[in-house]
């Protein structure tokens, strides 16, 4: 496993592996890697000839007073968790993927403003922006995102639709611990007992799912059967959003027409906000 810190080698040698005839998966992530980053990186293993991993904690997807300066960083556990499956490592410095000049900003129309948009002024952009300086860099055949980060991943989706970029992104399903929590870097901050009452969210957006199975169409009243679900656990602080949304254009649903709905929500347990979903594409 050969680690690379230059932007302009990681693309060298990638444009060079690509002429060979290989292609190339990637895997982004900004460390603290757990296991729902190492699926990523199995599945891109079993799918492609050479495998990227990147390690970047983003400056630009954090909004004023989020946890930047506190965010999980273990490069050398990270490290080794990628041996044998990842082939490089990209691992920029924040001067290499932001120079003191740097000015330019991409910015996906209505859907970086759904969802977790207005809790976190700027993240989305900050995401698309980094995303699409890594794909240029690493020019992967194929991208390797959890369903986790829904909202991410689908305004990946679209940049790359709408930027006619020359890759697949490809969502692979969440990871969870045995109760149902989602595996995220950011459960390092929750303590025992906050880990155990987190997954009331993954308890509520199964009884929403539950609902819209049996037949409930009306959004807002799901969304009621997943709010009184979060209010049973006394250490869920805060409900910043839970509803029912349309999967590909993330436009919240008043009335449930079609297949192809996701139920999402961000919750504060204890001082961690934690996001889940789930994707219900099975409706009679």
């Amino acid at each position: 496993m050969e680690t690379i810190r230059l932007a302009r080698v990681m693309r060298e040698t990638a444009i060079k592996e690509k002429r060979n005839g290989k292609s190339i998966g990637f895997v982004p992530t900004m460390g603290a890697l757990h296991e729902g980053h190492l699926s990523l990186l199995r599945t891109a293993r079993a799918e492609n000839d050479i495998v990227v991993a990147s390690i970047f904690v983003n400056p630009t997807q954090f909004s004023p007073g989020e946890d930047f300066d506190r965010y999980p960083r273990s490069v050398g556990d990270d490290l080794e968790k990628l041996e044998g499956l990842a082939d490089l490592v990209f691992l920029p410095e924040k001067e290499t993927m932001y120079p003191p000049d740097f000015s330019t900003r991409v910015e996906i129309e209505g859907m970086s403003g759904a969802m977790c948009g207005p809790f976190r002024p700027g993240h989305f952009q900050g995401v698309a922006t980094v995303v699409l300086k890594l794909f240029n860099i690493v020019q992967p055949s194929r991208a390797y995102f959890g369903q986790k980060d829904y909202q991410q991943a689908a305004i990946i989706k679209r940049m790359a639709r709408d930027l006619d970029l020359p890759l697949e992104v490809i969502v692979c399903p969440t990871v969870r611990e045995s109760g149902g929590l989602a595996l995220s870097s950011r459960n390092a901050y929750l303590k025992p007992e906050e880990r155990k009452a987190a997954a009331a969210l993954y308890r509520a957006l199964q009884a929403g799912a539950k609902a819209l199975k049996e037949g409930q169409r009306e959004a807002g009243l799901i969304g009621g059967i997943m709010r009184k679900a979060l209010s049973e656990e006394p250490l869920v602080s805060q409900v910043q959003y839970i509803s029912a949304y349309d999967a590909e254009t993330l436009k919240e649903l008043v009335i449930i027409e079609k297949n192809n709905v996701v139920l999402a929500g961000a919750v504060v347990v204890g001082t961690t906000r934690l996001i889940d979903n789930l994707l219900v594409n099975d409706l009679k």
